[in-house]
């Protein structure tokens, strides 16, 4: 088991804010290296945070930033970033596919540019991006430095209560998992792990706050993703993958059940619970 992430390289998609950067700045805090991929890079009243101010926090938390401007639809983008990545640290050794486009809608009122967006960030994105990194994670494997390839993306149901309400999210965010289940069996011979992660509640994240109707003082904080993503980037790559964690159940397996620091609000017991999980 490998336990720390000094001198890893990290590359984080959606790494601007929220569950990204708080992954990146836990990665940080061992002193890791991380390449932030996303968008953003002019601040917006309504979504705070771009790749400057991520930096920033990475390298007040310990760790030295790559911010690179990517739209990972865009594979020739994406193929440029991992270029970038390597060409500063040397490699990659772990993936995390965190970047996603969500749409809580029904068929009718979900336009095609929203559809063709959710598959283009979630599915093509999380594939593009694994596809991109594979040859510095096979040589990351290769000089024994525990490479993983991380989704944040659910536990794959084929219940249609989790369907009904919101065909294209669920297809997208599934089209993720689905990612998870095939690389994990192919990589599996490469000494690569590929799993993924989802919260049990709402994170607070800006972007949730877009969503009409969500009180995020019902909600948990990012760190909770951010403390279950590390332990399983420091676990063994060749023992822990094709799993499908949920936060609360991976840290109480690690002996930590007290997660009230993760509440926005200390003290809350029933919380928003997030989609997916049974």
């Amino acid at each position: 088991m490998t336990a720390t992430l000094e001198g890893k390289t990290l590359l984080i998609t959606g790494a601007s804010r929220g569950i990204g950067l708080a992954i990146a700045k836990r990665a940080a805090a061992d002193g890791a290296n991380i390449v932030l991929i996303a968008k953003t890079t002019e601040p917006n009243p309504k979504l705070p945070g771009t790749l400057s101010s991520a930096a920033a926090e990475v390298e007040a938390a310990g760790g030295q930033a790559l911010p690179v401007q990517t739209d990972i639809r865009d594979e020739n983008a994406v193929a440029a970033a991992v270029a970038a990545a390597v060409a500063r640290f040397g490699g990659i050794d772990i993936l995390v596919n965190n970047a996603s486009a969500i749409s809580l809608t029904p068929t009718p009122a979900t336009p095609m540019k929203r559809f063709d967006l959710m598959f283009g960030v979630n599915v093509r994105g999380t594939y593009a991006c694994t596809q991109a990194c594979l040859p510095a994670l096979i040589q990351s494997a290769q000089a024994g430095r525990n490479p993983h390839v991380l989704n944040m993306s659910p536990p794959l149901s084929m219940r249609a209560h989790w369907f009904k309400g919101h065909v294209a999210y669920t297809m997208a965010k599934y089209g993720m998992s689905e990612c998870t289940l095939g690389h994990a069996a192919e990589f599996k011979p490469l000494g690569i792990a590929v799993n993924s992660l989802w919260p049990r509640t709402a994170i607070a994240t800006a972007a949730l706050q877009m969503i009409p109707g969500v009180d995020l003082n019902l909600c948990r904080k990012p760190e909770i993703l951010a403390d279950a993503a590390y332990l399983i980037l420091t676990s063994d790559a060749k023992a822990t993958s094709g799993n499908f964690f949920i936060d609360d159940e991976l840290l109480a397996r690690h002996g930590v059940t007290d997660l009230d620091r993760y509440s926005v609000v200390p003290g809350t017991k029933n919380f928003i619970p997030d989609f997916f999980v049974d």
